[in-house]
């Protein structure tokens, strides 16, 4: 079993947490964490813009990212939302075996 951390920038704290709930309750994620105040630099149509956001971590299974994906792009105020998975090459085995059983296959969908 592969499994990922899922970066997701949102507007505001309501935002990640609404983004977290969702695919957590729909287990497509087993944890969902929302750290306020991240200070996001970035180019944006040519020009650098400068934000306060919030910074939601989803951990998750690799086969789960396309779905992941499509719910946070369909619940997100962002044209183009950020979500970057990055594999998890290690782990507590417990912990790795609870995402497994916190989240749901996509056969089940």
């Amino acid at each position: 079993m592969s499994y990922v951390v899922v970066f997701v920038t949102a507007s505001s704290e309501a935002e990640a947490a609404k983004i977290g709930r969702a695919v957590v309750d729909e287990r497509l994620a087993a944890c969902a964490n929302v750290l306020g105040g991240v200070a996001s630099r970035y180019w944006w149509k040519g020009q650098i813009e400068a934000a306060s956001e919030a910074l939601l971590i989803l951990k998750t299974r690799q086969e789960l990212v396309e779905t992941v994906t499509a719910r946070v792009r369909a619940l997100h105020s962002y044209t183009v939302p950020e979500v970057i998975a990055i594999p998890i090459v290690g782990g507590n085995p417990d912990y790795l075996r609870w995402i497994d059983e916190s989240t749901r296959s996509p056969q089940s969908s």
